[in-house]
């Protein structure tokens, strides 16, 4: 647990109810001073009702949440001006350009000293300046929301499914300028149901399925301790390496372009497995050996695959 001063938010035991639904249920967890925290869970697990909470737009059930030493319950005027959010679904005005729209923002949010040049670089939309925001992709838009959600120079900086709905180009394109934001030491609450978002940016993620966290830990640390084995995949010409590994005990998948996958305990069942298969004179076309990810970490622990939503495909 982190020392009270490192900690930038702090919840025990929430809990949010919307009459009979639990919608959170007995959550804890810290959030340390300049990391990047991603809430990893598919919709409806209640990420964004507890970001909501910690952003003071909700209260709660019962339970303590306090961000940067501030009761959220008690301390909204002070903590407002202090924290930036972009919501899900991000909009502004059709008819007024990517500047004029942090100028807008900055005026709004009375923060005269914006840098507005400075937030269109870090969201790399410097040559899309004088574009209308009607015209933007959504991965541009998404950008300009982040720029907007930093007018006032948070400390601490709340983005709730940044990249849901864009296509894989733009996706890395929002990941670039969160990672920039890293670096700049900003502290980010990141709610996502994107595995590889979580892996790649966070330092810490805390898995939620249907109101409760089921783990927490570094990418890392939850791989290593809830799949700690290793995924061999053999491309086969014919059916002799699948006999082969069933008759050493383990439990293949076969899927239709005549690859197995297997998962071995430790590196030396691999060197069985490919030892056997020669000795045997079978073949295999290639092979590949990897550690698990996050998803298969959240599929042992939930028992369920989180679902992806359809890709725009426009053009950046």
């Amino acid at each position: 647990m982190a020392k009270a001063a490192e900690c930038a938010i702090e919840v025990e035991t929430l809990t949010k109810r919307y009459g009979d639904f639990l919608a959170v249920n007995d959550v804890s967890f810290t959030v340390r001073k300049g990391e990047v925290f991603a809430f990893l869970g598919p919709n409806g697990a209640g990420k964004t009702t507890t970001a909501e909470i910690i952003e003071t737009i909700r209260r709660p059930t019962s339970g303590k949440v306090s961000l940067l030493g501030m009761d959220v319950t008690k301390q909204k005027r002070e903590i407002i001006p202090r924290i930036g959010v972009l919501p899900q679904g991000f909009s502004s005005f059709d008819r007024i350009t990517v500047r004029e729209t942090i100028q807008y923002y900055s005026r709004l949010f009375r923060c005269r000293g914006a840098e507005v040049d400075g937030l269109i670089a870090l969201a790399n939309l410097t040559a899309k300046s004088t574009e209308q925001f009607k015209n933007l992709s959504g991965g541009l838009k998404q950008r300009l929301g982040i720029a907007i959600a930093l007018v006032n120079d948070p400390e601490v900086v709340f983005l709730d499914e940044p990249t849901t709905g864009l296509d894989p180009r733009a996706r890395r394109e929002v990941w670039k300028v969160l990672l920039g934001l890293k670096q700049k030491g900003k502290t980010v609450f990141l709610t996502t149901h994107y595995m590889e978002e979580a892996e790649l940016l966070a330092d810490t993620v805390a898995i939620i399925s249907k109101g409760k966290i089921v783990a927490i830990g570094s990418p890392d640390e939850l791989i290593e301790r809830h799949a700690n084995y290793l995924v061999l995949t053999l491309k086969t010409v014919d059916e002799k390496p699948l006999a082969i590994v069933r008759t050493m005990g383990f439990e293949p998948v076969h899927d239709n372009q005549k690859s197995i996958t297997v998962r071995v305990e430790h590196s030396g069942d691999v060197r069985r497995i490919l030892n056997a298969i020669k000795e045997d004179g079978a073949s295999s076309l290639s092979l590949d050996v990897r550690k698990p990810n996050l998803e298969e970490v959240f599929l042992k622990l939930t028992g369920e695959a989180l679902r992806t939503d359809p890709v725009e495909r426009v053009p950046e």
